[in-house]
This record gives structure tokens, C-alpha cells and sequence, in this order.
């Protein structure tokens, strides 16, 4: 039996960690969506859950208003944490676009508008000028506070309501096996929050 050493796990838990990234953003920005389309019906009639051309599109909406928020922090914050983790981010969710992109034209799915990718557009544009408007340390909280809530209730409605009512076999896939990821994603903009509030 060949014991591993503690690099060689650390290294092969980076790697697993980076192949499932992707994966687990594509979770951040479909659970945001249904988020927003559960939170407007005043039911849960099939009308509430998005379809699989909508996933598409609030996907490359969802991860659009990321990247945007990224590249911001990376520009405004001096905190060496936060610039690596909105790097992160930038590059994840453009890596992100392009798979999202590449699955629904795999599968033949036209990305198509909402109600939730509209708002999510809208949303993106309001929390980006906000953003905009704060300097230094404020930035970075409230940038990492919006992180931290994202993550948290897109966990919550991709156990509740996404992969339960996903259709396609291969999207539902993508979406259990990059929970974990996502999780761990969670964990470190807590961390940071944490950091932050010292």
C-alpha cells in the first residue's frame, strides 16, 4: 500500500478543487436565478422554476455580472486576499461562459430571457454602481459581504429547488457534482469576511 505524502494529497485536492470550480459557479449562477424567480412567484407553480434554455441564459447573465464585479475588485482593493479571491472569481466565471455556452449548444438549447436573467442584469448593474461609489475598506466589505449571501442561498435553492427540477440529465450532473466546490467557495469568503472584520 503506497502511503501519500501530505504535498502530494494537498496537490491532488488543488487539482480536484480546480477542475470543480468551474463547475461550482455555474451553481452560483443558476441557484441566483431561481432565487430570484422563487422569491417573485407567489407560489411554486411550474411558472416559478426556469427552464433549460432560461438556466442557459441567467448562467452567462449571472457570471457576466461576476466577472464585472471581479474586475472591479480588482482594480479598487489594496487587501492582497481580496484581490486574489475576485481574481479567482474572474477567471472562474470566464471559464464558466464559455463551458455554459459550449453545454447549451451541445444540447441544442437557444439561451433564452426571463424574468430572472432580466433582474439579475438589473440587480447587477445597481450592486456594480454601489460598488463603485465605496473606496478602500468599505469596498472590500461590501464586496465580500455580497459574496458570502450569494453563495449561502444559492447552496440553499440548489438543494431545494435547481437540481430537483432540472430536466436534463447531463445539467443535473453538472450541478450535484459541483456542490462541493461551491461549499468550499463559501468557506473561503467567510474566512475572508472574517479577516475583514479584524
Amino acid at each position: 500500500m503506497k502511503l501519500l505524502t501530505t504535498d502530494s494529497c494537498f496537490t491532488k485536492l488543488e487539482k480536484c478543487r480546480a477542475k470543480l470550480k468551474a463547475f461550482a459557479l455555474i451553481l452560483t449562477s443558476v441557484a441566483t436565478a431561481a432565487l430570484s424567480t422563487s422569491a417573485n412567484a407567489a407560489d411554486k407553480s411550474s411558472a416559478s422554476i426556469p427552464t433549460d434554455a432560461q438556466i442557459a441564459m441567467i448562467v452567462v447573465v449571472a457570471d457576466t455580472v461576476d466577472v464585472d464585479y471581479g474586475k472591479l475588485a480588482v482594480k479598487k482593493t489594496r487587501n492582497q486576499a481580496v484581490k486574489e479571491f475576485a481574481e479567482t472569481m474572474v477567471r472562474d466565471h470566464t471559464a464558466v461562459n464559455d463551458k455554459a455556452i459550449a453545454l447549451a449548444k451541445k444540447l441544442g438549447v437557444t439561451p433564452k430571457a426571463s424574468d430572472t436573467s432580466k433582474s439579475l442584469k438589473s440587480g447587477g448593474k445597481k450592486e456594480l454602481a454601489k460598488l463603485k461609489a465605496l473606496t478602500g475598506a468599505d469596498f472590500d466589505k461590501q464586496y465580500v459581504d455580497n459574496e458570502v449571501s450569494y453563495h449561502e442561498a444559492v447552496i440553499s435553492l440548489l438543494e431545494k429547488t435547481l437540481i430537483p427540477n432540472t430536466k436534463n440529465v447531463e445539467l443535473k450532473s453538472l450541478l450535484e457534482s459541483g456542490r462541493p466546490v461551491f461549499v468550499a467557495h463559501l468557506e473561503h469568503a467567510k474566512k475572508l469576511q472574517a479577516s475583514l472584520g479584524k
